[in-house]
């Protein structure tokens, strides 16, 4: 009975831990809210300091961006289904201007287009592992 008392022991701590760690789901979110800000991020500060394109107006291209952040804080999934299609706009603008523009706005569209690529697989990530758990769960 000793023998066994250890290894249950060492189980509920690892359990203990297993349910402290971030799931998928939630893992998943928080890639796609960060690359999130950042693509924000990066087409605000693109736009208006470091290459600006005209008067800095192309700066309005992060709205449709800022409108899908409470949907991914309030993790609905319809918000993440939208938003990874959405996203491809941003990394279709990002290999145009890669290809066409000089040196710093060729390095911040690639940039965007890499950031839009993780957000993309984050959206997608979260979808696939939420209908997956809703599966589980029936």
């Amino acid at each position: 009975m000793l023998a066994i008392m250890p290894a249950m022991s060492g189980e509920n701590a690892i359990g203990a831990e297993a349910a402290h760690a971030p799931s998928s789901i939630e893992l998943s979110r928080r890639l796609a809210l960060v690359a999130l800000v950042a693509l924000i991020a990066l087409g605000l500060a693109w736009e208006l300091w470091l290459a600006p394109t005209g008067r800095g107006t192309l700066a309005i291209k992060v709205l449709p961006l800022a409108l899908a952040l409470p949907g991914l804080f309030t993790r609905r999934l319809y918000t993440f289904r939208w938003l990874s299609l959405l996203v491809w706009l941003y990394v279709a603008e990002g290999l145009v201007r890669a290809t066409s523009e000089p040196a710093p706005g060729a390095l911040l569209a690639l940039v965007e287009v890499a950031l839009g690529v993780a957000l993309f697989a984050a959206c997608g990530w979260h979808v696939r592992a939420r209908l997956a758990q809703a599966k589980r769960e029936a």
